[in-house]
């Protein structure tokens, strides 16, 4: 692929009618182009607006697409220039949508530096790849958990999406995303920036360093998802781990023990009992529906509370009223992080990506079909990718150098889709300007944790790179995981 940067057009910013939230514009005022705007979730006016990007980097004369980007300003009198960008999740998150739990988590970032949050192409407001069901609409659990009917589902949206002018798929990739990304540093004016990604958008940050190192000041990674990864085989693989340490640590919890002594086994008679017919409640709608449990469905059901901790201490509690026929428990659980629509994942923009990155290396590498108790979880993207259209790659994305500057990154240890491996093995690649802070008993997304907050802070502000290296937040290095849940009324565990 050609470097779409250098066939660009000139960056134009374009005023963006404040249809995000609906509220009056400010007399404050921002960079050119930019229009004030209020984001969901946020105290303080915003600056929105987009910038104009050909759909196709190849062909600059061709169809164009608008990528929003919206700025939380930064609220001392004695801003820092280099702003911080901020690479939302999925893929297929929008990062605008986010504007409210990102602002507060990096708030102190954003007291002397603006925030910039691009909704990136295919996701939000910027040429989105939207699937029927991706807001969680109350659509039958049925078809959401036969296999069959997701398939036909993402077939039928594939084809919708490739009517839209914006639909050539090809041309959703993460590579040429980034260049969008830089398109909006340019047109803000910012010389070089800090790059912040959690999950997939940490694979974002490291194809922008790749590309545009010049520009870059610092990069935090939070839960490392590595551009070679292979997601469906990676997180088959890596909930197996974090499940089989969630077990493990109940053998060895005393209260968990007492409490389930047969979670094992009644784990392993609920996988040999599949497929079966069980009831479940639709969350939004209350009804209760027979669905055929797969193994594939269960192992989702079982992945989702893995992410948290707190939620994860439930499992065992769940896994056992489900052994008896009882499945509400395990269904909620697994609902819990749902996110609503903020955390709503563009399935069409998902599916670009992963198809196109992710389902090569899968193909090549003869991991397609993972074996163990969430091995069923790849299924989903084997078929899906089969007819989906791929953007070409560089085989330059797949390889991490040294790093030209420093590079701070983030992992749970009970993470269960970006555990430590990744990052130990990208950090190795970055070199001796990377450092890897691995929390204990820590899950998916550690910014919520206030001393890597204080961590990312010290490390972003610092002004010079060995002091950024060096600073420290305080996590402690050792830390249990939340005790097993335990439901008000419960009957006294044996001893």
């Amino acid at each position: 692929m050609r470097r779409g940067q250098a066939l660009a057009p000139r960056v134009a910013l374009v005023a963006l009618a404040p249809l995000l939230l609906g509220a009056a514009a400010t007399e404050a005022s921002g960079p050119p182009g930019l229009q004030a705007c209020r984001l969901r979730g946020v105290e303080h006016p915003a600056w929105c607006g987009t910038v104009r990007r050909p759909l196709d980097p190849a062909r600059p004369a061709g169809p164009s697409i608008d990528v929003h980007v919206a700025v939380l300003p930064a609220l001392s009198r004695q801003r820092k220039p280099d702003p911080v960008f901020f690479f939302a999740g999925g893929p297929g998150q929008s990062a605008i949508d986010l504007a409210g739990p990102v602002g507060r988590l990096l708030a102190r970032l954003s007291n002397r530096r603006d925030l910039v949050l691009i909704d990136q192409r295919g996701t939000g407001r910027s040429a989105p790849l939207r699937c029927d069901g991706d807001d969680g609409a109350d659509r039958p659990l049925r078809e959401a958990v036969d296999a069959e009917a997701v398939q036909q589902a993402l077939r039928r949206c594939r084809d919708a999406l490739q009517r839209l002018p914006h639909g050539e798929l090809r041309q959703f990739t993460t590579t040429i995303a980034v260049q969008d990304a830089d398109a909006v540093r340019r047109a803000l004016g910012a010389g070089r920036i800090n790059l912040v990604g959690a999950s997939y958008g940490t694979r974002v940050a490291l194809e922008y360093l790749r590309q545009f190192p010049q520009a870059v000041r610092r990069v935090v990674l939070d839960g490392v998802a590595p551009p070679d990864m292979a997601l469906p085989a990676a997180f088959a693989a890596d909930a197996q781990a974090a499940f089989d340490a969630l077990l493990a640590w109940c053998e060895a919890d005393a209260e968990c023990r007492r409490r389930h002594p047969q979670l094992r086994a009644q784990w392993q008679a609920l996988r040999a009992s599949l497929p079966r017919a069980v009831t479940l409640t639709h969350p939004l709608s209350g009804r209760d529906e027979v669905v055929t449990l797969t193994a594939g469905v269960l192992a989702g059901l079982v992945r989702a509370p893995l992410y948290a901790p707190a939620l994860a201490a439930g499992l065992p509690v769940a896994i056992e009223q489900a052994a008896a026929g009882r499945w509400t428990p395990l269904a909620g659980l697994a609902l819990a992080l749902g996110g609503g629509r903020a955390g709503a994942v563009a399935q069409g923009q998902h599916f670009s990506v992963v198809c196109s990155e992710d389902a090569p290396r899968l193909d090549s590498d003869g991991a397609a079909r993972p074996a163990g108790d969430f091995g069923a979880l790849a299924e989903t993207y084997v078929r899906a990718c089969a007819d989906w259209p791929r953007g070409v790659v560089p085989a330059d994305f797949y390889r991490i150098g040294p790093a030209p500057v420093p590079v701070l990154l983030l992992s749970g240890a009970i993470d269960p889709v970006t555990p430590p491996r990744h990052g130990e093995r990208v950090a190795r690649a970055l070199g001796a300007r990377a450092r890897h802070v691995v929390v204990p008993a820590a899950g998916h997304g550690l910014l919520a944790l206030p001393c890597v907050r204080d961590q990312v802070f010290r490390f972003v502000d610092a002004d010079d790179e060995a002091a950024a290296l060096a600073a420290d937040g305080g996590c402690p290095a050792t830390r249990p995981r939340p005790p097993v849940f335990v439901a008000p009324g419960a009957a006294e565990a044996p001893r």
